[in-house]
């Protein structure tokens, strides 16, 4: 990797805004999905850029019931890693979580 684009302070302030934005977005998604408001596959049907870089092990501990240690096993049991985020799942193991999570019980 080689150093960061050079970027005038213009472009700087606009890209920090950006990000600012696409925190808040998945924070408030997050909270939508943890109060009932929202149903975590619909992040895995946004077009949304900040929820397609959203981290899946965030989006499956914000399911009411699941905290850290059950989404841990339930990532494990699916087979996708710990960094691995919402874009970046393939459909086998989409199918997969959904078929996990659908059988909690």
């Amino acid at each position: 990797m080689g150093a960061p684009p050079k970027l005038t302070p213009e472009e700087r302030s606009a890209a920090l805004a950006k990000a600012a934005q696409a925190r808040r977005e998945r924070s408030e998604f997050k909270a939508a999905v943890k109060n009932g408001k929202a149903s975590w596959l619909d992040a895995l049907a946004s077009e949304s850029e900040a929820l397609q870089r959203l981290r899946v092990r965030e989006l499956i501990e914000s399911i009411p019931g699941l905290g850290e240690v059950r989404a841990a096993a339930v990532m494990e049991r699916a087979g996708i890693s710990p960094t691995r985020r919402v874009q970046g799942l393939g459909r086998a193991q989409r199918n997969l979580l959904l078929e996990i999570l659908r059988n909690r019980s």
